[in-house]
């Protein structure tokens, strides 16, 4: 792989965000992944797939022979999730697009029959989408914040997972996305990191529910990654320099993590591994 760069510049974005404008460009596009046919045949839905994490995700699935769908927030997002879809495309496989806001319980149930009807059933499920609003101050963080994190955080989990049980076959693989905050904290970040707390123990949980169907549930918790979610909900300081206190001293890209997703979706890869926390953190350890 070639180099990549390092550090980010101070810049800032309105939410949701969108990659054109970040400066460097992040590696989402998995140029140099080759893929091993470890998809052949499956159907996958990632939510929050139009850019960053998501997007590569879907990208290398599609390289491993899997048809996807994504699903985005904003109208804002439609140029890439549109590139997302078309790099997908010119591996030879298909790809559908969903914007909506996976807060609502109507909408996630409405994504997941729209999906399974477009694919010819489902047998990949990718929670990604999230939402943070830094606030080093708990009396400052709202109850209408607080709430949003966790619709969108958890309960969208929560719900996906729900719908999705109804058409995924034996077998099948929920991947779940965390965080390096939900398992040491953050102070600038207390009602994301809870809800990323909260998405690790619901894989455990869900996961030995689940051992039955041989349908595994398991969890990636990145550390700082190089996505549009980043400028648009950080301040310009806190963008500079970005990750640079991982023991690596660098921030990740999406292009490094999405093998991960890869991992936990493809039965001959990770066949003996459900309700797994795998932490791409850039050298940090941490118990359990």
């Amino acid at each position: 792989m070639a180099e990549l760069p390092k550090t980010a510049r101070a810049q800032q974005q309105r939410p949701p965000g969108t990659t054109q404008a970040m400066r460097p460009h992040p590696r989402d596009e998995m140029r140099d992944y080759v893929g091993a046919q470890h998809l052949i045949g499956k159907r996958a839905l990632i939510t929050g797939g139009d850019s960053g994490i998501g997007r590569a995700v879907a990208i290398a699935f599609a390289k491993e022979g899997a048809d996807v769908a994504i699903s985005y927030l904003d109208e804002m997002e439609d140029e890439d999730a549109e590139h997302t879809a078309e790099l997908v495309r010119e591996q030879g496989r298909s790809c559908y697009l969903h914007r909506g806001d996976v807060g609502s319980e109507r909408y996630c149930n409405e994504l997941v029959e729209d999906v399974v009807a477009q694919l010819g059933g489902l047998d990949v499920l990718v929670n990604h989408a999230g939402t943070q609003a830094p606030q080093d101050d708990l009396t400052e963080i709202s109850n209408d914040q607080f709430d949003r994190t966790f619709k969108v955080n958890v309960y969208a989990i929560f719900w996906l997972c729900k719908a999705a049980l109804r058409h995924l076959p034996d077998g099948a693989a929920i991947i779940n996305t965390g965080s390096v905050n939900g398992l040491r904290g953050n102070k600038d970040l207390m009602d994301y990191s809870a809800t990323k707390g909260a998405v690790h123990v619901f894989t455990q949980s869900l996961a030995q529910s689940l051992v039955g169907r041989r349908i595994r549930v398991n969890c990636v918790a990145p550390g700082p990654v190089w996505t549009p979610l980043i400028p648009a909900t950080l301040t310009e300081d806190k963008v500079e320099g970005f990750g640079k206190q991982t023991p690596m001293g660098r921030m990740a890209h999406p292009d490094e993590i999405a093998p991960s997703y890869v991992f936990f979706a493809a039965e001959r890869l990770s066949s003996y591994y459900t309700g797994e926390v795998l932490a791409p953190v850039g050298g940090e350890t941490h118990p359990g």
